[in-house]
């Protein structure tokens, strides 16, 4: 198995609507990569973005070189689990970064992410709110609460071994990544709980990493009611059938 340090980095991007933040979170992430010395790519996986996010991808990939910046979009929305396995596909790194495009995940975490790796080598870093200077910033008290609570009732419930399961910023062997894609069934708000839930019954390893969570800076927010109502009958499947 190959160590972080000879590693290479692919970051896997789905977008939808994020003209305005992703030149930031690509220079973000080059910058972070340049520095810390490691071999990345960036491959932007967009859903067929209305507001023009497509065309920014394609002035990105030049500017910053296609060995670099990776866009492969599909035609419309199909859903945040589709989006990784269409983006794997494309990726040549032995480690896969899965991030949100909309600044709410910064990329200063990502070395210390490569560091846990190494020091425990994991075969999944997780970033976590709700551990050591771990915090979200921005939320109101509505959706932190709900964030608080699905949390914990997921903790009760499944045992999980990692304290936060509804983020989506996470560093993954490829190979463990491709396992557990092949054995996931949830969608949408679930679906990142339930690769840390069969990540255990499977017998991979989990580190974790405090982070900060900053909520979008531009755009709408993905999370409301509907979100909320699956989240829960995701959980009770989940737990009826692990």
């Amino acid at each position: 198995m190959a160590a972080a340090g000879s590693a290479k980095f692919s970051v896997l991007l789905p977008t939808y609507n994020e003209r305005d933040n992703l030149p930031l979170v690509v220079w973000l992430l080059v910058r972070t990569f340049r520095e810390s010395g490691y071999d990345f790519e960036i491959i932007i996986i967009d859903d067929g973005s209305p507001d023009g996010t497509q065309e920014i991808a394609e002035q990105l990939e030049k500017i910053y070189g296609s060995d670099k910046i990776l866009l492969r979009p599909r035609p419309r929305k199909l859903g945040l689990g589709t989006a990784y396995i269409h983006g794997m596909k494309h990726a040549t790194g032995n480690f896969i970064v899965i991030m949100d495009a909309d600044l709410s995940h910064h990329p200063k975490f990502i070395p210390e992410f490569i560091r846990k790796q190494k020091e425990g080598n994991f075969d999944i870093v997780s970033g976590t709110r709700y551990k050591g200077n771990g915090g979200v910033y921005g939320w109101d008290l509505k959706r932190k609460l709900i964030s608080r609570g699905a949390n914990f009732i997921t903790q009760v419930l499944l045992r999980p071994g990692a304290s936060d399961l509804t983020g989506s910023f996470r560093l993954y062997r490829k190979e463990v990544l491709q396992k557990l894609m092949e054995k996931c069934v949830s969608k949408g708000y679930v679906f990142q709980m339930e690769m840390i839930v069969r990540a255990r019954q499977l017998g991979y390893t989990i580190g974790e990493v405090p982070i900060s969570f900053v909520d979008r800076v531009y755009g709408e927010s993905k999370l409301g009611g509907n979100e909320i109502v699956s989240f829960l009958k995701g959980l009770l499947t989940l737990f009826a059938t692990t």
